[in-house]
């Protein structure tokens, strides 16, 4: 059963000067970077056909291919049904930064220049707890330039509740980044927030190319004074076929040589 979400009555950040006034209704574009999830990826497609009240008009779902060897991308590609399904194939394997900067690129690319929508990221091992996704939506529509997946962890092993809470503590001192998770893949943005970001930064916006790019990505719109929310979900590592894909110990490097880098620089890392 899935467990009850909420978002916090106001963003986690302090006042900021970007505001994130409220938007209306728009289109949804899921970013979704896969590495070898043949046996999970049609799960998440069987999910999310079965959620049509996340594809309004014109929404679709962009599978960001990673160099995989099991046929992940010819699934995507082979798949009928509502669900528009783009497929971008890196080629070789990159990592997650690389999908996730081809990714957001694709997803500017179907946006009009002054358009607003939501952009959804998230795991393709159905670790993303879709009954959590309306709130999260709901809450970005409101109130927040990026709103976070806040992880309750089930089933999920001592080394990466240690990861991910370290993470979020050393992150949280050092950058000032007030937010519980920092390396959840699972968020919404606004389309225009991720436009700024990649008018500032440039191909600054996504350094590392592993796990670390999501801390990374944060802690660059909290430079730009965006407004962060989040949404308490429910994490349950039993729902993925297969072993987890983060290598700790070089994750671990790499969070430590991005804090180093956002501390000397901050927002003035631009293009």
């Amino acid at each position: 059963m899935a467990s009850l979400t909420y978002a916090r009555e106001a963003p986690v950040t302090k006042p900021l000067a970007v505001p994130a006034p409220p938007v209306g209704e728009c289109r949804h574009i899921f970013v979704v970077p896969a590495f070898n999830e043949a046996d999970n990826l049609p799960r998440l497609l069987a999910d999310l056909e079965a959620r049509p009240a996340l594809f309004p008009e014109g929404s679709r779902l962009i599978l960001v291919d990673d160099g995989s060897a099991d046929g992940t991308p010819e699934l995507a590609e082979a798949h009928v049904g509502n669900v528009d399904v783009q497929v971008v194939r890196m080629g070789t394997n990159q990592g997650p930064g690389a999908a996730f900067r081809a990714g957001f690129d694709a997803a500017l690319e179907h946006c009009a220049a002054d358009e607003e929508a939501l952009v959804i990221t998230l795991e393709a091992d159905t670790t993303s707890n879709l009954d959590s996704l309306p709130t999260m939506l709901a809450q970005a529509r409101a109130n927040a330039h990026v709103v976070l997946a806040a992880w309750k962890m089930v089933n999920v092993s001592t080394k990466r509740r240690l990861l991910s809470n370290g993470a979020g503590f050393v992150i949280r001192r050092m950058l000032g980044v007030d937010a519980h998770t920092v390396s959840s893949f699972y968020r919404v943005y606004r389309a225009s927030a991720l436009r700024i970001a990649a008018a500032h930064y440039g191909d600054k916006l996504i350094r590392e190319s592993g796990f670390a790019c999501k801390a990374e990505i944060l802690a660059k719109l909290v430079a730009l004074k965006m407004t962060v929310a989040e949404v308490n979900v429910e994490l349950d590592s039993s729902r993925r076929v297969g072993e987890s894909k983060m290598p700790i110990g070089k994750t671990i490097v790499a969070y430590w040589r991005m804090m180093a880098r956002q501390l000397v620089f901050g927002s003035a890392e631009a293009r």
